[in-house]
């Protein structure tokens, strides 16, 4: 088989060149940045993810870098425990949940990419500007990222777009769709050095969005008997034409004056989080937002992957876990039939899945135990 363009290289796209190559199927990506790097904070990769990532022979490597996660613990605004479950392999599931820096989980992948497949099968900056189908292949129109200038096509049996919730294979389908919608909550992350969360291995959630929501578990255990923690605040924002919320930069840096008044109070014997706000070596801030789901991504010989496909409100750790599900089903289609039946079969496969999710991610099913608890004590 002619090999397969992907577009975009992040967690998805590295994720599927390496299902591909697993199944002997050709591909070569295109990065429209000039290096494929990620911003420092972390990333949750629940067990479902993992068990692909363990398929393709990364799980040694990512454990070397991660915290593998025992426990989802839930509290309430005053810090009072609410409820705690262990998770991954520790609630005797077979595949492990890992907290880990993004760089580091980029880093492997890429790692891996650059060693099976060869790091001239990865074109960086290089845009994609539009693609265009034949009868036996697809044509991907791309331009240098900086100077815009035209760069020679290139040309494969299929195109899948990995190109994120801004994506520019999905507006060839859908050149009227509306931007993405804002949720309503504004999310602020960081990571901060401290000390030892809870097991050392927690991941906690705390607060409600109305009042203050915080999200902490660790990353990376230090030298120095601390921890790398990676954070979230998650506040109510209604929308304005100030444009604070309609800027949709997933890397744009925020100030914690927006925000650290909201938790300057919550100092409790297992964390002190003003504290954590004020060491934070980084905060990016961004509006949790979605698309609604489309009854279709595959179109001939192109179909979408991971945000392009299903953009969803990163609220229950399923964004880049989704997209890694989509890779392994892809590559196993293309492993079974020609392209286009390949798309339509993994579409069938998941689309309804992920819209699933998509919605009740929006509704806030995640957190329905933090706002029962919190109704109960706002009673009291």
């Amino acid at each position: 088989m002619d090999e397969i363009l992907i577009i975009g290289g992040g967690i998805g796209g590295l994720t599927l060149a390496l299902a591909l190559e697993k199944a002997g199927v050709p591909s070569r990506i295109y990065e429209a940045a000039a290096e494929i790097r990620q911003i420092g904070v972390g990333i949750n990769v629940l067990p479902y993810a993992t068990e692909v990532l363990a398929g393709l022979g990364l799980e040694p490597a990512l454990a070397e870098r991660a915290i593998a996660t025992r426990e989802a613990a839930y509290f309430s605004r005053s810090g009072a425990l609410i409820h705690r479950e262990p998770v991954g392999r520790f609630a005797g599931l077979d595949a492990p949940q890992f907290s880990i820096h993004r760089a580091d989980l980029v880093d492997v992948l890429l790692g891996a990419v650059c060693e099976r497949l060869g790091a001239d099968r990865i074109t960086l900056g290089a845009r994609c500007v539009g693609a265009r189908q034949t009868a036996d292949g697809v044509t991907a129109d791309l331009v240098d990222r900086r100077s815009g200038a035209p760069l020679p096509p290139a040309t494969g049996a299929a195109l899948v777009g990995c190109d994120g919730i801004h994506s520019t294979i999905r507006a060839l389908f859908y050149p009227d769709e509306a931007p993405p919608r804002y949720s309503g909550v504004f999310m602020w992350r960081g990571v901060s050095r401290g000390p030892r969360l809870l097991t050392g291995a927690s991941m906690v959630r705390a607060g409600v969005t109305s009042v203050g929501k915080m999200v902490v578990y660790p990353i990376k255990d230090l030298d120095d008997g601390r921890q790398l923690l990676n954070w979230v605040a998650e506040l109510d924002l209604p929308d304005s034409a100030s444009g604070f919320t309609r800027d949709r930069d997933w890397n744009k840096t925020g100030d914690v004056a927006d925000f650290a008044h909201v938790y300057a109070d919550w100092r409790f014997d297992w964390l002190d989080v003003p504290a954590m706000i004020r060491d934070a070596e980084i905060v990016l801030r961004f509006p949790m937002m979605d698309r609604d789901p489309v009854d279709r991504w595959s179109f001939g010989r192109i179909t979408l992957l991971g945000d392009a496909a299903h953009p969803i409100v990163p609220l229950g750790s399923n964004g880049a876990g989704q997209a890694i599900l989509d890779a392994r089903a892809l590559a196993d289609s293309l492993s079974l039939a020609p392209p286009k039946a390949a798309f339509l079969a993994y579409e069938r496969n998941r689309l309804p899945a992920t819209t699933t999710l998509v919605m009740s991610d929006r509704a806030g099913v995640p957190d329905e135990r933090l706002r029962a608890a919190h109704a109960l004590e706002a009673a009291s």
